[in-house]
């Protein structure tokens, strides 16, 4: 498991760090991760399952948070023994970040807390890969000082993700140019796409969204370059107890993965003359 997650920061291929938001149940989280682990077998990306043990930043204080770190971490684990892929979630305290680590791969830190040093310098000593979100309020040349954080620990196992950065009130946009900035930086870089195309806040008591831009702004990430692509997928998005609003639904994956290889091949045959 080690070794793929190695591939990944080496940015061999590209990948995808997909999966629902937060977990809703272990069933749903198995099927979803076995749903995933099967559109990656025929697409050449590699693959990532991502879920949340606890969201801790949803809009409302009534929204679903999700099982907790106790029980999430063992949901994860089958989930990461059943399908083979390494796995991904959030902390949100240092406290947590040793348990996670003896059960994830990569280490998440939230867009909210890029800048918390005491949470960055733990998942940094856990040894695990770290992917730091940049804060939507963050220039992306600053988040260099977030990857020194992780890898004053030694560690410098470290992604970097862009989610789209405030424009105005309740909306988000990604500038290519600061995906090329944050590559420049020395660290793989990751576009969360389906988070960019979120609405905070716009439904009331819960963020909307705009899914029916996730296939443009995926292509244009793939033509750009990024090493690594986000995707909060479902099979009901409608249905989803978090950010459904902006998720991809779930039976789309597997033709935009294939999308996403295919466009990574021809900017790399470009690159290197063949084209």
């Amino acid at each position: 498991m080690e070794d793929r997650v190695s591939s990944l920061l080496s940015a061999e291929r590209p990948f995808a760090i997909c999966g629902p938001c937060v977990i809703e149940s272990r069933e749903h989280a198995l099927q979803t991760g076995q749903a995933i682990a099967a559109a990656g077998r025929s697409a050449d990306v590699s693959l990532v399952f991502k879920a949340s043990f606890d969201k801790a930043n949803r809009t409302s204080v009534g929204s679903f948070r999700g099982p907790g770190m106790a029980r999430g971490l063992e949901i994860l684990a089958e989930v990461r023994h059943r399908t083979g892929l390494p796995v991904l979630t959030d902390i949100h305290e240092p406290a947590q970040a040793g348990a996670v680590g003896e059960v994830c791969d990569i280490l998440q830190i939230p867009a909210f807390l890029c800048r918390q040093t005491d949470l960055l310098v733990a998942a940094g000593r856990t040894g695990r890969a770290v992917n730091i979100k940049k804060g939507q309020f963050l220039a992306p040349d600053d988040m260099i000082h977030a990857a020194d954080k992780v890898a004053s620990t030694g560690n410098r196992r470290i992604l970097l993700t862009e989610r789209g950065a405030s424009f105005g009130y309740r909306n988000l946009v990604v500038d290519f140019r600061g995906v090329t900035r944050m590559r420049s930086l020395g660290y793989p870089v990751v576009l969360d796409v389906t988070h960019s195309l979120q609405l905070p806040g716009a439904s009331g008591g819960s963020s909307g969204g705009e899914p029916q831009f996730v296939t443009p702004l995926a292509r244009a990430g793939a033509g750009c370059g990024v090493d690594g692509f986000f995707f909060e997928v479902h099979e009901k998005p409608a249905r989803a107890l978090s950010d459904g609003a902006n998720a991809l639904r779930l039976d789309r994956l597997e033709r935009l993965l294939a999308y996403i290889a295919a466009i990574r091949r021809l900017v790399a045959s470009l690159d290197d003359g063949s084209g």
